[in-house]
């Protein structure tokens, strides 16, 4: 099925100001639109406001996903509002607060336990049910200075939405076993934590509030990496973004990462990663199958 004209041209717009290349389109119409005509249909069959929640490593496209999902399902009808699991960081105070009573490794922001899960389960759950009048602060992380924006600063969401976009690496990750966390995966985990006490400390954690917040999402979306070896390599792009972005925008770049930092940034990751890469594509309502340059190369409803 085409997309309608007067969505082709909402879409045109929107690369645009995303700053994307023409034949981003093809993308969009080929890949985004039938998961927001499936969306649409889900919001009607259940008749109240929807979360969706959309995984994928570091670089995988998720924002793209969401913002210009926001784009077709407005052009249905359909208000959305957008959460990033990342702007619920911890602020760095608390990190540090967490590094010196259980563990260093939890000063870096990223893992479970460097999040405030509370917070992403009141915003989504008043997003879900407010009024006309309610208006919703949206968390902001500031990753230039790793600490969180003033909440002076959040934008604010107006209304009820009919669908919110939770999205992030480790949405929708599960628990390990103790069998799992035994063995690091990894030089930091066998140098930096070699009696498992960051790993379990991030495991109990999922295990717990991270479940109760991935309960509220009713279909899960996956963007799936080919391997953890491609992950680096799309955060060093992503890193690079922002520093360009900053620079142009005469910021402040205190936070950007050099090449030995991105390295071992990463390796915080590779744990949860590579479970999700491994267990997520069965359970997943949606799959998108990633190649190496980031391009969808197929996808598959999971779910009735």
């Amino acid at each position: 099925m085409t997309m309608p004209t007067l969505l082709q041209e909402a879409v045109a717009i929107a690369i645009h100001h995303h700053q994307l290349p023409d034949n981003f389109a093809f993308t969009v119409e080929t890949w985004f639109w039938p998961l927001s005509q499936a969306i649409v249909e889900l919001h009607r069959q259940s008749g109240r406001s929807l979360a969706i929640g959309i995984n994928g490593s570091q670089g995988s496209g998720k924002s793209t996903l969401a913002d210009f999902l926001t784009v077709l399902l407005k052009e249905a009808g359909l208000n959305c509002a957008i959460l990033s699991i990342d702007d619920l960081y911890l602020t760095r105070s608390q990190r540090q607060q967490l590094a010196t009573a259980v563990h260093p490794l939890l000063a870096t922001r990223g893992v479970p336990g460097t999040h405030d899960v509370q917070l992403g389960i009141d915003v989504i759950k008043q997003l879900l049910s407010g009024s006309a009048d309610t208006q919703t602060p949206l968390p902001r992380f500031n990753k230039a200075i790793d600490d969180r924006f003033p909440q002076s600063d959040w934008p604010v969401y107006h209304g009820r939405a009919d669908i919110v976009i939770l999205e992030g690496w480790c949405v929708g990750a599960r628990p390990q076993t103790a069998v799992a966390l035994h063995s690091s995966v990894n030089e930091l985990e066998a140098n930096e934590d070699p009696d498992g006490v960051w790993r379990q400390y991030v495991n109990t954690m999922l295990a717990n509030e991270y479940q109760t917040l991935f309960r509220l999402l009713d279909w899960q979306i996956m963007l799936a990496a080919p391997s953890f070896d491609c992950v680096y390599a799309w955060r060093k792009e992503q890193e690079a973004k922002l520093a360009a972005r900053i620079a142009k925008n005469g910021g402040d770049s205190s936070g950007i990462m050099n090449e030995q930092s991105l390295q071992r940034f990463i390796q915080h990751y590779e744990r949860i990663t590579c479970q999700l890469l491994s267990d997520m594509p069965a359970r997943a309502d949606w799959l998108f199958t990633l190649a190496n340059d980031h391009h969808i190369v197929a996808a598959e409803k999971k779910s009735a």
